[in-house]
């Protein structure tokens, strides 16, 4: 212990009646060291983090799920015929469409139809815009709609609640008993 140290430690056993006290019972053992311990926080319990899954896979499965759109694209339509495929179709369309409207509810950019004419703003976002064709000189162009666009006016992909060792199953396999 240094000089310093010892004459602070004399000087606070000097006039710190209850340390005085307490020095004087450690040094005749009668009193055990008090040795500050950190106070111990109550170990919360573990969290688990929430398992993570792409919400792509989530789209994915609900397409899967609601629609059957995967069966339709991977399978071989050569053994049937134009009215079985349409037929099929109608109803994966159908479906497919209920699942995008639910989570995204999309909506055209522009209320022009096909074949109109248009104008984009002088200072447009080109992520609104694509221009094709003979495009030359600056905003605002002047063209004819081609397509109306579209926007998400919501994402609400369900939150998914499996594992994480099954996070990349998309569809289940379907096992009928009996």
């Amino acid at each position: 212990m240094g000089l310093v140290a010892a004459t602070k430690a004399f000087c606070k056993l000097l006039f710190n009646r209850e340390l005085s006290d307490s020095f004087q019972q450690l040094m005749d053992g009668n009193l055990q060291p008090k040795i500050a311990q950190p106070p111990v926080k109550k170990a919360a319990a573990p969290s688990r983090p929430a398992p993570t899954r792409s919400d792509a896979i989530s789209l994915l499965a609900a397409l899967q799920r609601e629609a059957r759109l995967l069966d339709i694209v991977n399978e071989s339509l050569d053994e049937y015929s134009d009215a079985q495929v349409g037929s099929a179709a109608r109803d994966v369309l159908r479906d497919s469409g209920k699942v995008i409207e639910r989570m995204f509810g999309l909506e055209p950019l522009t209320r022009e139809a096909d074949g109109s004419p248009m104008k984009t703003p002088a200072s447009f976002d080109p992520t609104e815009f694509r221009l094709t064709g003979n495009v030359a000189g600056e905003a605002p162009f002047h063209g004819t709609v081609t397509h109306h666009g579209w926007k998400a006016t919501r994402c609400e992909v369900p939150q998914w609640s499996g594992d994480k060792s099954t996070a990349l199953i998309v569809a289940p396999v379907e096992l009928e008993i009996g």
